[in-house]
This record gives C-alpha cells, sequence and structure tokens, in this order.
C-alpha cells in the first residue's frame, strides 16, 4: 500500500476483509436461522442471550489482534520482518494462555452470567449449556484472528478470507445435517460453530507455515520478550478495550431486551444479526484505512495518508447510503429468515418495527468507522476508547430510557443518538490535528 493508488488498494484489501467478517457472522447467524426455523422460538432467544457474551470474547481477542495488526504493518512497511514475526509469536503466545484461561472462567461463570442479565426462567438450562460450549472455541478463534492479523499486515486478506469461507460452509452443512435432517437440539448447533472454529484455526496455521514462511514465527520468537511484549500491548490492549466496549454494553443492552419477553428477545436476536452484517462492511473498510495509513507511516510517506482517508471517507459513505435503502425495503424477508411460520405474528413485527429506524441510521456507524480507522492507523488508540465508550454508554442509558416506552425500536433510537454524538465528539478533534500540523494529517502518533 506504499505505492499506488488509493481506491484499488483499499478496494482490494476492503473486500477480502469484509467478506471473511460476514463469514464469521455466518456461525452465528446460521446457527440462529436453523435453531429459528428448525427448533422454535425458545432457541432463537437462547442464542440470542449467549450471542452477547460470546461477542464479548471474541471482539476482545479480534481488538487485541487489530491492534498488533497496525504494529505489524508498520514493521512490514519498514522492512523489519525479524521484528513482525517477534510481534506474531508474542501475540500467539499471550492469546492462547488468555483463552485458556477464559475457557475455564466461562464454563464456571455462565449461570452467574445468565442470572445477572435476567435470563427468562424457561430458557436458563439451555442457554447456560448452549454458552459453556461455546466459550470452548476461544483459543481456536485467537489463534485464528492472530495468523490473520499476521497476513492482512502484509496485505494478504486472500487467505484468511478462503480459510473462514471453508469453516463456514462446514458450519452450515453441519448445522443443515444435525438441525435439519436429524432434528438435534440447539446444544449442536454450539459444537458445530467450535468444530468450524478450530478447522479455520488449523487452515491459519498450516497455511502460514507452508507458504508464508518469512512470516511465521519461529520457535524463539515464541519465548517472552519483555520489549515486544510491552510494545504489543501498547498497540493491542487500548484497541482491544475499545472493541471489547461495544459487546459490553451489548450485554447490559441484552438485560433491558430480556424484560421485555421472549418474543421480543427472539426478534432482537435476529435484527441485530442483521445490524452486524449491515456494519462489518463499514470495518472492513476502516481496517484497509488503518493499515494504509500505518504501512505508509512505516514508509514515511505521510502524504499518502491523507489521501488514503479521503478516498475511504467517500467508500463508507457511498455504501451506508447503499445499506441504509436495501435494509429498510427487504426488513420483513430478512426478519422472517429467522423465524418458524408459527412464531411469525408474535415475533416478525417487532424485528421490522426496528429495522424501520435502525435503517436509516447505517450512515452513522460508516463514519465512526472510518474515523476510528483513522485514529488506529496513526496510533491513537485513546481516541478510538474515548469514542466507543461515549458511543455505548449513551446507548445504553437511552435504551433504558427508550425501551420501556417503545419497546425495541427505542434501542434503535438510543443507537442514533449515541453514533451522533460520539461524531460530534471524535470528527472535529480530526480538524484540531490538521490545524495543529500546518494543515496536513500528523504522520504519526505524538
Amino acid at each position: 500500500m506504499t505505492r499506488g493508488e488509493a481506491l484499488p488498494h483499499l478496494w482490494a484489501f476492503a473486500l477480502p476483509v469484509l467478506l471473511g467478517n460476514w463469514l464469521q457472522l455466518m456461525y452465528n447467524a446460521v446457527d440462529a436461522m436453523l435453531a429459528g426455523q428448525f427448533i422454535g422460538r425458545d432457541a432463537l432467544a437462547a442464542e440470542g442471550i449467549a450471542a452477547p457474551v460470546m461477542n464479548l470474547v471474541i471482539l476482545g481477542v479480534s481488538g487485541l489482534c487489530t491492534g498488533a495488526g497496525v504494529l505489524m504493518s508498520e514493521h512490514f512497511g519498514a522492512g523489519r520482518l525479524p521484528a513482525l514475526r517477534r510481534t506474531l509469536g508474542a501475540l500467539i503466545r499471550f492469546g492462547l494462555i488468555a483463552s485458556l484461561a477464559l475457557v475455564i472462567l466461562g464454563w464456571a461463570l455462565s449461570p452467574l452470567l445468565l442470572s445477572l442479565l435476567n435470563c427468562p426462567a424457561e430458557i436458563r438450562e439451555i442457554a447456560a449449556l448452549y454458552l459453556r460450549i461455546t466459550f470452548l472455541g476461544a483459543p481456536f478463534t485467537c489463534m485464528y484472528n492472530a495468523l490473520a492479523a499476521g497476513l492482512k499486515s502484509a496485505g494478504n486478506t486472500r487467505a484468511p478470507l478462503l480459510f473462514l469461507t471453508c469453516s463456514a460452509l462446514l458450519n452450515a452443512g453441519l448445522d443443515l445435517f444435525f438441525l435439519g435432517a436429524l432434528h438435534f437440539g440447539v446444544i449442536c448447533s454450539a459444537v458445530t460453530t467450535v468444530v468450524a472454529e478450530a478447522v479455520s484455526a488449523g487452515l491459519a496455521f498450516w497455511y502460514t507455515r507452508r507458504h508464508v514462511s518469512e512470516l511465521c514465527p519461529a520457535a524463539g520468537d515464541l519465548v517472552r520478550d519483555p520489549e515486544t511484549t510491552r510494545k504489543l500491548f501498547s498497540y493491542g490492549a487500548p484497541a482491544a478495550l475499545q472493541q471489547a466496549i461495544q459487546p459490553i454494553g451489548k450485554v447490559l443492552i441484552q438485560g433491558q431486551v430480556n424484560a421485555l419477553g421472549v418474543s421480543a428477545i427472539a426478534a432482537y436476536n435476529a435484527v441485530t444479526r442483521m445490524d452486524d452484517f449491515a456494519c462489518i462492511p463499514e470495518q472492513g473498510i476502516a481496517a484497509a484505512v488503518s493499515t494504509w495509513i500505518a504501512q505508509n507511516r512505516g514508509a514515511k510517506k505521510p502524504e499518502r495518508v491523507t489521501k488514503g482517508f479521503r478516498v475511504g471517507l467517500m467508500m463508507e459513505l457511498a455504501y451506508g447510503v447503499f445499506i441504509a435503502l436495501t435494509a429498510y425495503l427487504l426488513r420483513g424477508p430478512l426478519v422472517r429468515l429467522f423465524v418458524r411460520a408459527e412464531d411469525a405474528a408474535a415475533v416478525v413485527p417487532l424485528g421490522m418495527d426496528y429495522l424501520s429506524l435502525m435503517a436509516w441510521l447505517y450512515v452513522l456507524p460508516a463514519l465512526t468507522n472510518c474515523f476510528q480507522g483513522f485514529y488506529r492507523g496513526t496510533a491513537r488508540f485513546r481516541v478510538t476508547v474515548m469514542g466507543t465508550l461515549i458511543q455505548v454508554t449513551l446507548r445504553f442509558l437511552f435504551t433504558c430510557i427508550l425501551a420501556p416506552a417503545m419497546g425495541i425500536r427505542g434501542i434503535a433510537a438510543a443507537c442514533g443518538i449515541g453514533w451522533t454524538i460520539m461524531l460530534a465528539v471524535i470528527v472535529p478533534y480530526y480538524f484540531v490535528l490538521k490545524r495543529r500540523d500546518s494543515g496536513s494529517v500528523p504522520e504519526a502518533a505524538q
């Protein structure tokens, strides 16, 4: 990304990233669709309650890897491959240790978490077992995301996409067989998800070791290196915190949804899948912007930083308008994908009511993601944490106010308020940086 025009580079990077992220979402979305269609409303609600907890784990891991990916992109842009391998080795070592600890804690604390989330008594037992099984996939999620971050830092986004394609197809096939054909219970969907995650991690490990040996950490790179670890955490920890704030907010909001009843829980589970699919491409474009900026910082080409950011912003706006129109026009069929015919009367109107407002708000996270991508690329992680914390805090507070009166439509309104105020904070700071640096975007964080 240190040579050539911005648009082809950003598009070529973002497309596999967003397709890969979509495939990651397919793990849970396919589970939810098939559970809702073949098992029923209670199964869809149980998965919906477990989903925010697992998203906290997944986004925390991916956040750490995203921050580390910025550092590795800088190393790659500057030609420092040994430093890149040491950083990737430190990321794998820490991630596996932390994820194994998480498996133990998650297995022990799942019933307590569900109790704190006001999980309805009739689905609490099945939700706890589903959650415990999905925690077993944390080490595989960590390994895949770490290796994918290393590959993406060098501009290789196609290989991670291929790995996710294989595992997503496997997950869908297993779900169709065990849930659709054999009519197994919802616990089976958790097992198939863990199996698919293991496959994606195994493929990433094999490919990196076999085909990209210059990036693959050697045994010595996996040994604890205090300086590399310190640098890794200076980039990765703020990004992990920023990513984790969102699902923490969703867990708190889920508690408000749970008070609205099982039908509302099932509807909210369906529409938040739509939210994820709508916003993931925005995050893919932002990841491309971050990598563009980080590589050109490492190559000492600050003039390309501004150019890439502006092109990325135009891409985000164009996509935001497109997805807003699509989600609004197709809101009914989209919700029905997750619901059996006998449950449709209770669930579908709630989901359509939510999307009739939320669809028009998708332009706002397109803007927030691009500016967050800029701040990550320039290693200003404090700004990304602050912006996300503002958004999530306001979203939760307004959900508590609006949801009792407006139902899940109030949750959509709360999202819009949070995104608007977040933009009011992070956008002016960008122009402050431009003025401070004599009218040009700063090359690096101060």
